[in-house]
């Protein structure tokens, strides 16, 4: 086995519906004669649907164009005012270090000796001259000049592509840019779909999938999930007396992009195949040593462009918050879902919106979580010096209001803004004395959006090593800005010295698991969610995956990335082995459901389950989610009524199952999903509201939804459903690996190439089918192929489909 991880060959996927003829498999251009629009047969179809995407996304033309135009325009305030600032005023007029004499007879000797706003400002003449005398500011400012015009050539470029895309929208899918904010993204991606059919943008397939688009959309995102999942990206650093951290941040993230994806010197020949040669595995340690050169390389660069770049960092950082900060000094101890946090919870074919609601609806139960953990003794230190700052600001107040001229006082109004702000943030750290908080229901909740947490969370959720590990998934804000400004300081060695050290491993990775789907190109297996090849025995998947250790996904990423995208998008046809996943796991769930609470007991409880979880405004996704979290609570609690049984581990599995069996029992059968495009079911909307068990869940304050989009209810509701599968499946799990200790996977690193894939008992497990509908977002650029260096080829059977590159 350690022998087939090292030296497993590059596969290709054929598509049972390829139209090409044999010989032609690399054909990419074909236009057919008379066609005049300029969508037939696209070459490139990455850049194109994802511009798609993100026209959609973003609103539209003129909104793109409007923030194009601002992004240039900020940068040019930004070079500007900070030269204006350095060389343009007389600081010590304006602190009046130095005294200036109005002279004029109708000045009073006061006024003469008042600082104005135009005494401290040089004039343009002396301004000019020592900019000229500066030999610094005139190399930056040449720097900043063809930066800026690098990014106006580049606007036009993008304003050109948006207009051609705006009428796209018009001319082909029909539709019209004051409509386009009440399309949801998969109506969109329905037009294409059917645009396909009678108008081929994709030269080697006669239709394309919902898996076709989010591929192409996707392609370099779901390599980089993967590396995260497998723990490859080296964002974990060891710092001493801080111990283990992570640090990923917008400018280490795009360089490693750069290194592996899109750079000259990149892995990849263009935007849709791997370079062949990184396809063999005969030549791995030669690649291993190319790559790390380019490591090298590129890291040297960002040693030198370091100044640079920690300079705009700090300026942008600087005009960006400042103000912010003064006005809400406790916007800084907000919390975010850091950049690591969205990759390592991110599915795989998740798009940006669906990825950004999710995490959206995660937030307040994450910042209740985290506000569990507040330090008595710092409780009571911010209480005291809480204390003595109001005192003095009241007095300084007071006095103010009193008689104005207090304020003329040196320094008495950055004293009074000193201490607004120690108020403010010492503030923050005393706890709401009436807030009763339940550790394990709300990370049991914030389970439920974020749909990932490791096995050691379960049961530890009041310890404080589960918190700080939830921290770096959701850190402070203050947090975010300090990691963004050291960026150009550490980002160069963890590339030259990390990174490099990680080439063969990265060689491997993308040779073990990148696959070329007919009509897409090459893809990260792992975005095929292929159960026998990379599912994991444990998340329910035994009997169904042959796959190893190596090419297991880490915590159930396989199982409940198919589940999200099956749920998100009802129309699309599962593989064969995934269908019977999908089935196996709905079979576990009526199984399930069958020993769990009545859905009228849950739902019955669920005002007081959002009164437990702190949730003031519930809506009726949130009452299911609500009732299945804390039903176990309420029933172990005794409360009159409630069943005083022992309660299982399981028991929010079963309960889950009993919500689930519910909202399914209204639905069609699993089986309409079979392969025949002809056999596909148009669901209709609002399979659940018609659903008596969630009618009733909708309580007299959840009137409002009913006057909401068709479309937007649905999609709230296969979040919920897609909520209810991540928290029974996680307790499955999690009732797996008590029952068998032994047998535990922990996470496997890239280079162990030697461990089997555990087995386990066998289990039931099954299928679900639920509507949905969201929202919006891309862009690409086109490349030629170029190497046509022939390639072993191992052919298997089809999984997914087949796009033009």
């Amino acid at each position: 086995m350690a022998g087939f991880e090292t030296y497993q060959e590059y596969h290709r996927i054929e598509d049972c519906d390829e139209d090409s003829p044999p010989g032609e498999e690399d054909l990419l251009i074909h236009v057919s004669e008379g066609r005049g629009d300029p969508w037939h047969h696209i070459k490139n179809l990455d850049n194109f649907f994802t511009r798609i995407y993100h026209f959609h996304q973003k609103n539209g033309f003129a909104c793109m164009v409007l923030s194009e135009f601002f992004e240039l325009v900020q940068f040019l305030f930004v070079v500007t005012f900070t030269t204006f600032l350095f060389n343009c005023v007389e600081y010590d007029v304006l602190f009046a270090n130095r005294v200036v004499n109005h002279t004029g007879q109708s000045l009073g000797p006061l006024d003469r000796n008042k600082v104005t706003l135009p005494d401290a400002i040089l004039p343009s003449e002396q301004c000019t001259e020592r900019i000229q005398g500066n030999s610094w500011i005139i190399f930056l400012l040449i720097m900043a000049a063809i930066f800026w015009l690098y990014r106006l050539v580049k606007v036009i470029f993008n304003v050109l592509s948006y207009w051609e895309i705006r009428q796209f929208y018009i001319k082909a899918l029909k539709i019209q840019m004051d409509e386009l904010c009440n399309f949801t993204w998969q109506e969109v991606q329905g037009r294409l779909i059917h645009l396909q059919r009678e108008h081929p943008m994709c030269v080697q397939k006669r239709e394309l999938s919902e898996l076709d688009i989010y591929h192409r959309i996707l392609r370099f995102k779901n390599y980089t999930v993967a590396m995260i999942n497998k723990s490859l990206l080296p964002v974990r650093l060891r710092v001493p007396f801080f111990g283990d951290m992570i640090f990923l941040t917008q400018g280490l993230k795009y360089n490693f992009e750069l290194i592996l994806f899109w750079g000259p010197l990149s892995l990849f020949q263009n935007k849709w195949s791997l370079h062949p040669k990184y396809k063999r595995a005969a030549n791995r340690q030669d690649l291993a040593k190319q790559l790390s050169r380019v490591i090298l390389l590129t890291g040297l660069v960002n040693l030198l462009l370091c100044p640079f770049v920690l300079v705009w960092q700090v300026l942008y950082a600087f005009f960006s918050y400042a103000e912010v900060i003064k006005r809400e000094p406790g916007s800084l101890g907000a919390r975010r879902w850091s950049l690591y946090g969205r990759l390592y919870l991110r599915h795989f074919n998740e798009l940006d919106h669906e990825l950004q609601g999710r995490m959206g609806r995660g937030y307040k139960p994450a910042a209740k979580y985290m506000n569990v953990f507040v330090s008595p003794m710092l409780a009571v230190l911010a209480k005291n010096v809480a204390f003595f700052s109001g005192s003095v600001f009241a007095v300084l107040i007071a006095l103010t209001v009193y008689d104005e001229d207090v304020l003329t006082v040196q320094h008495i109004l950055t004293a009074i803004t000193v201490l607004g702000v120690v108020i403010t943030i010492t503030r923050s750290f005393i706890p709401d004395e009436h807030m009763v908080w339940c550790p394990e229901q709300l990370l049991q909740c914030v389970l439920a959006h974020i749909h990932y947490m490791p096995d050691h969370w379960k049961g530890n959720a009041n310890k404080s090593e589960t918190r700080d590990e939830m921290a770096q998934l959701f850190q402070y804000k203050a947090v975010f800005i300090l990691e963004e400004l050291l960026s150009p300081i550490i980002t160069p060695f963890i590339l030259i010295f990390p990174l490099r050290s990680k080439s063969l491993e990265i060689i491997d990775f993308f040779r073990n698991f990148t696959v070329d789907v007919a009509g897409v190109g090459d893809i990260c297996s792992f975005a095929q969610m292929d159960i026998r090849r990379h599912g994991n025995p444990q998340w329910m998947s035994e009997g169904q995956t042959e796959a190893s250790v190596y090419q297991q996904a880490e915590n159930g990423k396989t199982e409940l990335s198919l589940m999200h995208f099956t749920i998100k998008n009802p129309r699309w046809q599962p593989p064969q082995d995934s269908s019977v996943f999908i089935s196996h796991l709905m079979e576990k769930v009526q199984h399930d459901a069958q020993t769990g609470p009545s859905p009228q007991l849950l739902l019955s409880e669920a005002p007081l389950c959002t009164s437990l979880l702190s949730n003031e405004s519930a809506t009726g996704p949130d009452n299911l989610l609500a009732s299945v979290l804390a039903h176990p609570v309420l029933t172990a609690s005794g409360l009159p009524g409630r069943n005083r049984r022992f309660i299982t581990p399981n028991s929010a599995a079963s309960a889950a199952a009993s919500v689930l069996a519910s909202l399914s029992s209204s639905q069609q059968p699993h089986a309409g999903r079979s392969r025949s495009h002809t056999s596909r079911q148009q669901h209709d909307g609002l399979v659940y509201y018609s659903d008596h068990t969630v009618s009733d869940s909708m309580s007299a304050s959840d009137s409002k939804m009913l006057s909401q989009s068709h479309s937007a209810l649905v999609s709230e509701f296969a979040s919920a459903e897609m909520s209810l599968h991540a928290i029974y499946m996680h307790e499955v799990h999690q009732q797996k690996t008590q029952h068998a200790p032994g047998l535990f996977q922990a996470s496997v690193p890239m280079r162990d190439l030697s461990a089997n894939s555990a087995q386990f008992p066998e289990t039931q497990t099954v299928t679900l089918e639920s509507p949905t509908s969201v929202r919006l977002g891309g862009w690409a650029e086109e490349e030629e192929q170029g190497d046509e260096e022939e390639i072993n080829i191992n052919r298997v059977p089809d999984q997914t489909s087949r796009g033009s590159s």
